[in-house]
């Protein structure tokens, strides 16, 4: 056991819980749980939304992906409780518009993570095992963002939607319509309806995994290899105070099944107490707009080229909740290795080449355009609005996953010839 780097973990979080509690509001100290228990969630079971399309292209396994439209299926009825017999206009849902922005923006999206190997929410937990990617790819992604505002502010091809439904109106589809006058307001039509896109993801998905099974490409993921290997732990066998108990506590990774669940619960008491689910891409035009500033860019300027209030670009960092939340997750994810004893075996510091930081330069920007042209990211545009009930969410799946595979493939061709 590393001693020293497993008490490095309790330390620091015993010291984010300390300043956070002191130092910050109860809304925002609140935020900074969430984020604390996404990122050592997303860490500790090896989950990520980039590795759902990127390890069923390169290892044929989609565990992953399938374990996911678990987690919708189950968020989306976890919401229900705070959604039936209120009014959904009031709850600040991400009920996102179908339109030319929602299909290029997934696109986008979904062609960068595959050169980038993560996410918005995956790029913070992705410093917890990096230095020079993670950081390359989070400042073109916010320049991405940054860009991208004043067209999702102003293009009507982002703003607008080609169909809606009544709750609303010009908005977006919200499947509890399509079921009105049924049981429980419709939403019990939209959970079937959420369970049946669900099901038939997972029967592809496993179709496609038997197919790679057949063909001998099936590869697999050494960290999936390691969950599926580990058997439940008695701690009953051993003392409290042992290296058997701690190992099961904080060392042995997370099953997918026990990931989800936390995350579902996270999620679900997120949406209760703020009203609103789970973003992450926003700040990071933010933070870049901050780093204009600080070279001396008159904020004026910036919120006039944005559309986007000037407040956010100057007032204090963790006044903003998904500042403090984003930050939360980065440090979660620390903590679950440093608890672990993976965080310094797993650092990587190697140089970059100049072809690979090209790449993910390009990947970082086409996420960020790709975010403001969706109207967000595989939490906003996927996630959030699949819980919420938003037809959007599935039109962003099949289209992220249709750029994804294209970027692995572009990757995959560019790396033999």
């Amino acid at each position: 056991m590393n001693v020293k780097e497993h008490l490095g973990g309790f330390a620091l979080l015993g010291l984010v819980l300390i300043l956070g509690a002191v130092a910050l509001e109860s809304a925002i100290f609140f935020r900074l749980l969430i984020g604390l228990g996404f990122g050592y969630a997303l860490t500790r079971a090896s989950l990520g939304f980039a590795g759902s399309v990127n390890r069923a292209y390169r290892a044929g396994s989609t565990r992953l992906m399938r374990a996911l439209m678990l987690m919708f299926v189950a968020t989306a009825i976890a919401s229900t409780a705070f959604l039936y017999k209120q009014d959904p206009t009031q709850m600040g849902l991400w009920v996102n518009p179908i339109n030319a922005g929602l299909v290029l923006g997934g696109l986008m999206f979904g062609f960068g993570m595959s050169f980038a190997g993560c996410c918005a929410s995956g790029v913070l937990t992705y410093f917890s095992s990096s230095l020079a990617r993670p950081a390359l790819v989070l400042f073109s992604f916010g320049m991405g963002v940054f860009l991208g505002f004043p067209l999702q502010a102003e293009e009507g091809w982002i703003r607008e939607t080609w169909v809606s439904t009544p709750t609303f109106d010009g908005k977006g589809v919200y499947l509890p319509d399509l079921f009105a006058g049924g049981p429980m307001d419709g939403y019990f039509g939209a959970i079937l309806l959420t369970a049946l896109f669900a099901g038939a993801v997972i029967w592809l998905a496993q179709r496609y995994e038997h197919r790679r099974h057949k063909s001998d490409t099936f590869i697999g993921v050494a960290a999936e290899k390691e969950q599926l290997d580990n058997k439940p732990s008695d701690l009953a066998q051993h003392p409290f105070f042992s290296r058997e108990t701690y190992h099961a506590l904080f060392v042995k990774r997370w099953s997918m099944t026990t990931g989800v669940a936390v995350i579902v619960v996270l999620f679900t008491l997120l949406m209760g107490v703020t009203g609103s689910g789970w973003g992450a891409s926003s700040p990071f035009g933010f933070w870049f707009g901050r780093l204009l500033i600080a070279v001396g860019v008159d904020p004026a300027a910036i919120a006039a080229f944005t559309h986007r209030p000037e407040k956010f670009f100057t007032m204090p960092f963790f006044s903003h909740p998904v500042n403090t939340q984003n930050v939360g997750i980065m440090l979660g994810a620390v903590i679950s290795l440093l608890l672990a004893g993976r965080f310094f075996s797993g650092m990587s510091r190697m140089r970059l080449g100049g072809q690979e930081a090209a790449m993910l330069v390009v990947a970082g920007l086409a996420m960020g355009l790709g975010t403001r042209f969706a109207n967000g990211c595989n939490v906003g545009a996927l996630y959030t609005p699949i819980a919420n009930f938003s037809l959007s969410g599935w039109i962003f799946l099949v289209v992220m996953v249709a750029g994804g595979v294209f970027g692995n493939w572009l990757g995959k061709k560019m790396k033999n010839a």
